[in-house]
């Protein structure tokens, strides 16, 4: 297991990504910056964070500058990522750090685990990115890797994939090999073409050995649902359109939203003509189209909402659906 580790931690110093939210040779300096690059992450890619990494640490570029941010302004720098609860965590989470332990990061996995927003997989990435420690980080790369190293060919089970994993990670150097590890899966041990030739688990890979690198993960995904609903685009005599924050906890609550409902739920009364525009989006759980319309509404608009006119919609957080309307404006 050590001389995996050690053929892998060779691999990374040579060829690993350099990305700003991380230093090969141990821990990042800054927890903070590893903390939120890997909130972003998480369901998106490196190449779309990039920028809104460098983004935010120049509006944010401290603890202490976000937990003193406005929530509204939080939202509006994370517009784009989606996941909109995660933004909603770091704010809440800054301020508990702030307050409760002096604007540090606890060096302890059980005490992360206590803070607003950081799950099993955070606690272990900020202990291992952070603070050097031989923790096992599991990301989509890492299942891949090991599920072909070990030739696994049944459907994945994680605790499995966890407990492989946890015995080759490198007790000296934790940073280094969860950086290692998962930039071989994003750049060799890619989902599809992987370069084999180039990995430096090659003659020890079982999936390589037998030639179905390809098949393996095996993951069983869930059929998409699919939901229809209208949207409408309400203004008035100067040209401003009427939007509304969305209420309750749920995922983008806090945000602003032009009126919409599911097909299945009361519609908007009012005199509306179809623009024969519909737009789409791909939430996590299913395919959602909205057909938009235009016109005046005689009853159904919140008192709490508000007429803006098309070049201020900027300053206000949209999710990334409303985004798309705006766009077709």
């Amino acid at each position: 297991m050590e001389q995996l580790a050690r053929y892998l931690l060779n691999w990374y110093n040579k060829n690993g990504r350099d990305l700003p939210w991380r230093v090969k040779g141990g821990a990042h300096p800054d927890a903070y910056a590893v903390w939120i690059s890997e909130i972003m992450l998480q369901q998106t890619t490196v190449k779309t964070v990039l920028d809104y990494f460098d983004r935010w640490m120049r509006r944010f570029p401290t603890l202490a500058t976000l937990a003193n941010a406005d929530i509204t302004e939080v939202l509006l720098m994370w517009q784009g990522l989606g996941y909109y609860t995660r933004a909603k965590k770091i704010h809440e989470c800054a301020k508990v750090l702030m307050e409760k332990y002096g604007g540090h990061f606890p060096k302890n996995r059980a005490e992360l685990l206590k803070l607003p927003g950081i799950g099993p997989y955070t606690a272990s990435s900020i202990c291992a990115f952070a603070f050097n420690m031989p923790e096992t980080v599991v990301d989509g790369n890492v299942i891949r890797v090991i599920a072909r190293l070990y030739g696994i060919t049944n459907e994945i089970n994680r605790d499995d994939i966890y407990e492989r994993a946890s015995k080759l990670t490198s007790q000296k150097h934790g940073a280094d090999y969860a950086s290692a590890i998962m930039d071989l899966g994003a750049t060799i041990c890619t989902p599809t073409n992987p370069k084999c030739l180039l990995c430096p688990w090659a003659k020890e890979c079982i999936a390589n050995q037998q030639g179905i690198a390809e098949q393996i993960p095996v993951i069983k995904k869930p059929e998409k649902q699919k939901r229809t609903g209208t949207l409408y685009l309400i203004q008035n005599d100067k040209g401003a359109y009427y939007i509304q924050k969305r209420a309750g906890k749920g995922l983008l609550s806090g945000l602003y939203e032009f009126p919409w409902h599911y097909d299945n739920e009361p519609s908007f009364v009012g005199n509306w003509q179809d623009t024969g525009k519909t737009i789409t989006h791909v939430f996590t759980h299913f395919h959602l189209t909205l057909h938009i319309v235009k016109g005046v509404a005689e009853s159904g608009i919140r008192s709490d909402g508000e007429f803006v006119i098309p070049t201020e919609l900027k300053n206000y957080p949209f999710p990334t659906l409303m985004k798309k309307v705006i766009k077709g404006l």
